[in-house]
């Protein structure tokens, strides 16, 4: 994002995120960004908020938080951690100190493809034992209404229809989930918390991602999106580089299943 730069090299120090939104330069950035007053001060209401319940994005450099909420704000995405829809991860990098970063939630990829308003349904979600019944290798059909038996989970699905009429399913075992991020992913290499606290919200997002990629009818603004967040040799929606992430214990690491109407 182009305020990046001038958020970075403005902020020096390490001034704490409610001090510095208060700051006359702060207050002024937003302003100029958001271009409306109104919307400013909601935004400002609001991302305080998300941080004032997370001690760990607390401590991280103003400049980075502003700059990731920034972001998630131009694509009128909620910072709420409740709503899951994107996240400031901290985490600490050896030149900059903690700092934070952008990553879109499942339920952002959700609000957004349904924003393109070509989807009849969109929905993702955990796989427990008892509940796949079979799975068409010729053409892809998923069939998961069976009876659930236990708690534990077998898998994660992603489902499209479109208005057209075409629709695809993903179904991943865990196996073939945890494969492939071994393969992918340098932050579940590392055992990073991202990972390590939340397995199902980054499994489900990482199935429903690979789908709306590959069959997805994507707009500017998601096609924006997916690539805020992708940076070479790693899983997109992971933070950069993989340095050593710390995770809040408020970050939920189990969401709902629900349509894609959920906000």
């Amino acid at each position: 994002m182009a305020v990046n730069n001038s958020l970075q090299s403005r902020s020096g120090g390490k001034p704490k995120f409610s001090v510095a939104i208060q700051t006359p330069m702060y207050q002024k950035l937003v302003n100029d960004t958001l271009g409306d007053p109104d919307r400013a001060r909601r935004f400002v209401a609001a991302i305080s908020s998300a941080v004032a319940v997370n001690p760990s994005l607390q401590e991280c450099d103003a400049g980075t938080v502003l700059t990731a909420a920034l972001l998630g704000e131009s694509l009128n995405l909620s910072p709420s951690p409740q709503l899951g829809q994107y996240y400031m991860v901290p985490y600490k990098d050896k030149k900059r100190g903690t700092v934070a970063q952008f990553q879109l939630g499942y339920k952002g990829y959700i609000q957004l493809a349904m924003r393109t308003g070509e989807y009849r349904y969109i929905n993702a979600g955990k796989v427990y034992e008892g509940e796949l019944k079979s799975e068409d290798k010729l053409t892809g059909a998923v069939d998961i209404s069976g009876e659930r038996v236990s708690d534990k989970i077998i898998g994660y699905f992603a489902y499209i229809e479109t208005l057209n009429g075409f629709s695809k399913t993903y179904y991943w075992s865990r196996e073939k989930l945890t494969e492939h991020v071994k393969k992918y992913s340098k932050a579940f290499q590392k055992g990073s918390a991202i990972w390590r606290d939340n397995f199902d919200e980054m499994a489900i997002k990482t199935v429903l991602r690979n789908l709306l990629s590959h069959y997805g009818i994507m707009s500017i603004e998601m096609s924006s999106a997916l690539s805020d967040e992708a940076a070479p040799g790693k899983i997109p929606g992971e933070p950069a580089d993989d340095p050593e992430i710390i995770v809040d214990s408020d970050s939920p690491d189990e969401l709902e299943e629900s349509p894609a109407d959920l906000q």
